[in-house]
């Protein structure tokens, strides 16, 4: 028997990498039964007599899961966010923050598209950036796009890491990709997105080596739409508030119409971002009302 890590999913085989070798694997008959299906990045027990021919016998216990793209064992998500002004948002950023974080993944911020702004918006962005490393987030901001350094940055952070790429359509990730590791050949846009529609498409999700790390070759982690969380844990993901509420006067205080709240304090004196503040608003109130919805039978 081995271990290692699944590489590669196609049509029910899993590629497994073991001691610096590929082994094609199938799932073994009870798994199917048992409504278990093998991931990309999972780590494995698995038996192969020869690379060709091999069944994956135990899934070891997962550390993250995720749905799109299906990946297991993700640790790291490098959020690549569109910086110019009619492609900014500090609300998609501050969701996919609170989803990674209710997810159990680390992000880095990569601002791009910073060569298209003006010297004031690029300040501005600095600024922002600057204000997010404060929290505790990794951020890249550099005039340059796809500069040395900041491509050195993403590398180092990836070392020894399971990552997704995530971000707006257009932000750049395939870019991004296709600069860490040249020969590539991602396919960038959307015209790759609209292949992968197709009903009939075969679905592949592989794990590809860069910079000693593994990268899912599909963008990643669509899911920040909706929280899955109760509104009083919404606090519990923003690192700032985390901090500041040993402060506030009330155990439990969600930091929006209790007295004596340090948070409140801290943005009434400018220590927090007043963005950060009212986008939790808006998430508090969006889970609050979020309405149940019953699985209805297909």
């Amino acid at each position: 028997m081995k271990i290692g890590q699944i590489r590669q999913s196609l049509s029910g085989f899993y590629d497994v990498y073991a001691d610096g070798q590929m082994y094609r694997t199938r799932a073994r008959g009870n798994f199917r039964k048992r409504k278990i299906t093998p991931l990309v990045g999972d780590v494995v027990e698995f038996d192969a007599p020869t690379p060709q021919e091999g069944y994956v016998l135990k899934i070891r216990e997962r550390q993250t899961q995720l749905v799109r793209p299906p990946v297991a064992n993700v640790d790291l998500a490098i959020v690549v966010t569109a910086t110019t002004e009619q492609e900014f948002s500090t609300n998609l950023l501050d969701r996919q923050l609170v989803a990674l974080a209710v997810a159990g993944i680390e992000p880095l911020l990569y601002f791009a598209k910073t060569d298209l702004l003006t010297d004031a918006v690029y300040q501005d962005r600095l600024a922002l950036a600057d204000a997010y490393r404060k929290i505790g987030y990794q951020v890249i901001c550099e005039r340059t796009a796809f500069s040395e350094s900041a491509l050195a940055a993403v590398k180092a952070a990836l070392t020894d890491h399971v990552a997704v790429v995530m971000g707006q359509t257009g932000a750049g990730k395939s870019t991004l990709l296709n600069h860490l590791q040249p020969g590539l050949d991602l396919a960038t846009g959307e015209i790759s997105q609209a292949l992968n529609r197709g009903k009939h498409t075969t679905r592949k999700v592989s794990l590809i080596p860069i910079a000693d790390g593994l990268v899912a070759d599909t963008p990643g982690f669509s899911s920040y739409e909706v929280f899955d969380i109760a509104a009083n844990e919404l606090t519990h993901y923003f690192p700032e508030f985390v901090r500041l509420s040993a402060d506030c006067k009330y155990r439990g205080c969600v930091h929006i119409n209790e007295p004596q709240c340090a948070v409140k304090q801290a943005l009434d004196a400018g220590d927090i971002l007043a963005s950060r503040y009212e986008n939790y608003l808006q998430f508090y109130e969006t889970i609050k009302n979020k309405k149940v919805v019953y699985n209805k039978k297909k």
